[in-house]
């Protein structure tokens, strides 16, 4: 299991601060929606200047027509980032587009599907689906799989039963990790660092409980410890 730090910032100074804390350790960094709106390509290049070695997952969720899909996943091929996303709700044509589009890439990035947001409860996903947040993160991981992806977003809860479904070697990444039980916030389906360990997660997404935190690095370390 891998640990991300999300860069989740108000401004790329503090992001590039908190980097700087962390900056000797094997970590991926996630790059979300705001930063990468707000600071661009540039904020990218800064990263890997702290440390060559740092891992970038781009989480900017692609959805739209396969075509717009593949263009962008094309584009972001020029980025130098090693893991992008996006919307399994896009559909199987959408990403099956995609990795055509990514197959004359010697080293293409990891690409993942979104399956449901963690930060959906039960109610809030049927509302919008009209179906229950496990049968569809299934249902969605499948299609993701057999599409050519790598693996799925999805939460702790449904790593274990998307791997039985597709393959051991299919990624899941859980964002929403609260590892010492901290408060979820805006998420509604969290885990701690073992429950994940337990249900074969292979990425963990960790934010606020890192850059809220005193000392950061401590942090990392401590949920490094762990991994």
């Amino acid at each position: 299991m891998e640990l991300c730090v999300a860069l989740d910032l108000p401004s790329k100074k503090e992001n590039l601060e908190l980097v700087e804390k962390i900056k000797n350790y094997d970590v991926w960094l996630k790059v979300g929606l705001r930063s990468y709106i707000r600071d661009g390509e540039t904020f990218l290049k800064e990263l890997k200047k702290i440390n060559p070695d740092f891992k970038i997952f781009l989480d900017l969720k692609l959805y739209d027509i396969p075509n717009t899909m593949a263009d962008a996943a094309e584009s972001i091929m020029g980025l130098g980032v090693d893991m992008f996303n996006v919307h399994a709700s896009a559909g199987k044509r959408a990403m099956r587009t995609v990795m055509q589009r990514l197959e004359k890439y010697k080293n293409r990035p990891i690409v993942l599907a979104v399956t449901a947001l963690t930060s959906f409860s039960e109610e809030e996903f049927e509302e919008v689906y009209n179906e229950k947040i496990a049968e569809m993160a299934d249902r969605f991981a499948k299609d993701a799989y057999e599409s050519g992806l790598d693996g799925v977003v999805c939460s702790a809860f449904e790593s274990r039963s998307i791997k039985q479904k597709t393959a051991n070697s299919f990624l899941t990444l859980t964002p929403g990790i609260r590892p010492f039980g901290e408060d979820a916030g805006d998420q509604k389906r969290v885990a701690d660092v073992a429950f994940a360990a337990q249900e074969s997660v292979d990425f963990i997404v960790v934010g606020r409980p890192i850059y809220q935190a005193e000392n950061p690095s401590e942090v990392v370390e401590k949920i490094i410890s762990l991994l």
